[in-house]
């Protein structure tokens, strides 16, 4: 295996017009699994292809270890890709479909190839399949197939293109453990692409988020959680996704109350507030995830809102409140008010994020400081 590094990496597009890919850099490290993720067409695609040397860069660099791979063809990198639509021979069976990157780029002999065949079925679970051919496959097993023909070749960097989006739920639920158990196994050096979130958190060493063809936020999933860079990160990672509310800061003796001019009025104490950069009067955007909302107790300082639909989700209920274009407290199955019921809710104050109106940014120091400064959102 061998580490990746990514250097000013730039794709355009029809004579520059379109850019899918702007000044990226990235450091992959040896044995590392890298999960990118992102909404359609902010360029996660166009990066895999260029480190896979199937898009040539507009301008920047990609490494392999120490060598320098950016002038190489496909054929000449030590890269195995695994595609969304497996991508196998139908005429040919599945020990040939796995074989073939090994006859056409190694000097194996015929039984070498066999035994490196073999050992790669096992590992996934399709030795009875060897002699079938992939329309006799189910998705499932077609994912095998692909992900044992890139083992096979024992390549330097594995790249994974949305490999488990034509799977249904449960199997890519199944599949996604496979893959993590055969990283652990392998120690793999690799880089995940897909626009399912949850794969991208439960999956990755860290996760990279890009936008617009701009790198938003790099980090282990738990910090890019937490502490998300900007606005856009703090909306896109976690499912309900984070709360936003328009509100003015106002200092109040040492303390610092965020409020919307109307019923939202919150205070944060002079130690959390020392942490935030913004002025009295500032307009900022506070963010709270639906997890982080909590109906107030008897005689706590609450915010009242009402209750606009309740949308029970097994263990837990969803709350829509009347706060905001939409906010949602996600609460106990226990918790059931009626629809058009009042209801005061509050916050833990170190779960509230704040961020510019206008850029995006986050406007909270964290004591751990996020991994990529991100641009503006």
């Amino acid at each position: 295996m061998a580490s990746l590094t990514i250097e000013g990496l730039r794709k355009e597009f029809d004579r520059g017009t379109i850019v899918a890919v702007d000044d990226l850099d990235l450091e992959v490290e040896d044995g590392e699994f890298v999960t990118v993720v992102g909404p359609s067409g902010c360029g996660k695609t166009t990066t895999l292809r260029m480190i896979a040397g199937l898009e040539k860069p507009t301008e920047g660099s990609i490494y392999l270890g120490d060598d320098d791979v950016t002038s190489q063809s496909a054929r000449e990198r030590d890269i195995a890709m695994v595609f969304q639509n497996y991508a196998l021979y139908p005429h040919k069976t599945v020990y040939q479909n796995m074989a073939f990157g090994l006859r056409m780029s190694t000097d194996l002999t015929k039984a070498e190839r066999k035994e490196k065949v073999q050992w790669a079925a096992e590992m996934m679970g399709i030795e009875e399949l060897l002699d079938q051919k992939p329309d006799e496959l189910s998705g499932g097993q077609k994912q095998r197939v692909a992900l044992g023909r890139a083992i096979v070749r024992e390549p330097k960097v594995f790249l994974f293109d949305e490999p488990l989006s034509n799977l249904d739920a449960k199997l890519r639920t199944t599949m996604r453990a496979e893959i993590q158990q055969l990283q652990d196994e392998l120690g793999i050096t690799a880089v995940y692409v897909t626009h399912d979130q949850e794969e991208a958190m439960t999956m990755g060493d860290r996760i990279v988020i890009l936008r617009d063809g701009e790198l938003q936020q790099v980090g282990k999933p738990t910090a890019v959680y937490d502490k998300p860079a900007n606005e856009f990160v703090g909306g896109f990672v976690g499912s309900p996704s984070m709360n936003f509310v328009d509100i003015t800061a106002r200092t109040s003796g040492d303390s610092l109350v965020l409020t919307d001019g109307d019923d939202f009025r919150f205070s944060l104490s002079p130690e959390y507030a020392a942490n935030i950069d913004v002025v009295d009067g500032q307009d900022a955007v506070l963010g709270i995830r639906p997890e982080d909302v909590y109906t107030a107790d008897p005689g706590e300082d609450g915010i009242e809102t009402i209750v606009e639909v309740v949308e029970p989700v097994g263990s837990d209920n969803y709350l829509y409140l009347d706060i905001g274009p939409e906010f949602i407290a996600r609460v106990s199955a226990d918790i059931k008010p009626t629809m058009g019921e009042r209801i005061e809710i509050t916050f833990d104050e170190s779960k509230i994020r704040l961020f510019d109106q206008e850029t995006g940014a986050s406007l909270l120091h964290y004591t751990d400081v996020p991994e990529t400064p991100a641009p503006e959102a």
